[in-house]
């Protein structure tokens, strides 16, 4: 067998690699051999939530898998041929629903098949995006450069004890190249939910970020629900969305300061075409398009340089960094591969 070998432990060494190793396998037909995976973590190999993505794409694409377990640093990963399929998969405990979203999303679409699945897990939960950053930040994203998903929220889940649920149906898709370079707009939406916190306390958190973004002269419309789940909680989504960018910023409440977990600053002072966590998601799909896509970020983070590093590996595909006033811009051209029909 003809491997194509990974080292998961090449920059930043999480799970990003894992991900967009898997994704481009099944894509692209290229079986490969993913080595050192997570090593630059504290706890090393494959989680839970990483297993239950091969699981999943592993119906979907009939593929051989070796090394799939807890622990392991080591995964061959062979495709098959992917395959239109309706699934129910709980992913348990709170593992998260929207990572694993970022492996079948691309792989369905771009393999001309529809997958329809409801899956339980995790919709809100650490170092991952939220259920609603994944609805309105990705999806719009993805569906602007040809990739058509539609989500449905059943259940909030949050951490540790998950239980959340969402439906998923994923449309066979066209990729196209766009680019994503400055912020025009000013409007702002802001979608805060929660579960067994105080409706008062999450009415004065929300109240004093909108202050911080209307001082900013953003308009700001907001959107609070009570949305019942498991364990208590709540996250916050902030989002901007105009011709030429896509901007989001999400973060969970923590419940030992009472505060949200958010960095407004870094969405106040974003004025290009996309916000950091959004170009890590964008560089798989850049990567198979038919010309140029090209967006500009505030910074090149360890994620973005690991995955143009992988990505380009994977598919042979060229990419370019160039410094600008207020940030990069990123120049991915797409192989439009000719496995794809």
């Amino acid at each position: 067998m003809n491997y194509l070998k990974i080292n998961g432990g090449h920059g930043e060494g999480g799970g990003q690699i894992i991900r967009s190793a898997i994704t481009l396998s099944c894509i692209t037909k290229q079986p490969i051999h993913l080595e050192n995976i997570r090593k630059n973590r504290k706890v090393v190999g494959l989680r839970p939530q990483h297993l239950s993505a091969i699981k999943i794409i592993q119906k979907i694409t009939n593929a051989k898998v070796i090394g799939a377990e807890i622990g392991s640093t080591e995964l061959k990963f062979i495709p098959g041929d992917v395959k239109s399929l309706d699934l129910i998969e709980d992913v348990g405990t709170a593992g998260s629903i929207s990572l694993i979203l970022q492996v079948l999303i691309p792989v369905v679409a771009i393999s001309q098949k529809k997958l329809d699945l409801k899956i339980k897990g995790g919709t809100d939960v650490l170092w991952s995006p939220s259920i609603d950053y994944t609805q309105y930040v990705l999806r719009e994203a993805y569906s602007r450069m040809g990739i058509k998903f539609s989500l449905e929220l059943c259940k909030r889940g949050y951490y540790p004890k998950g239980g959340g649920e969402i439906n998923l149906h994923v449309n066979s898709s066209s990729l196209k190249s766009i680019s994503f370079t400055k912020r025009k707009t000013n409007s702002v939406k802001l979608i805060c939910t929660f579960s067994k916190i105080s409706i008062e306390k999450i009415k004065n958190e929300v109240k004093e970020i909108k202050q911080k973004l209307t001082k900013e002269n953003f308009i700001v419309e907001t959107e609070i629900k009570n949305e019942e789940a498991v364990d208590s909680g709540a996250s916050i989504l902030i989002y901007s969305i105009d011709e030429h960018s896509i901007i989001g910023i999400d973060a969970l409440f923590d419940k030992k300061t009472q505060k949200f977990d958010l960095n407004i600053d870094e969405f106040i002072k974003n004025s290009v075409g996309i916000d950091g966590n959004l170009a890590d998601m964008l560089v798989v799909t850049a990567s198979l398009g038919h010309k140029k896509t090209i967006f500009r970020v505030k910074e090149i983070s360890k994620h973005l340089e690991t995955n143009l590093f992988v990505t380009s590996k994977i598919t042979g595909c060229k990419y370019g960094i160039g410094k600008l006033t207020d940030g990069f811009e990123v120049i991915i051209e797409g192989v439009s591969n000719s496995s794809i029909k």
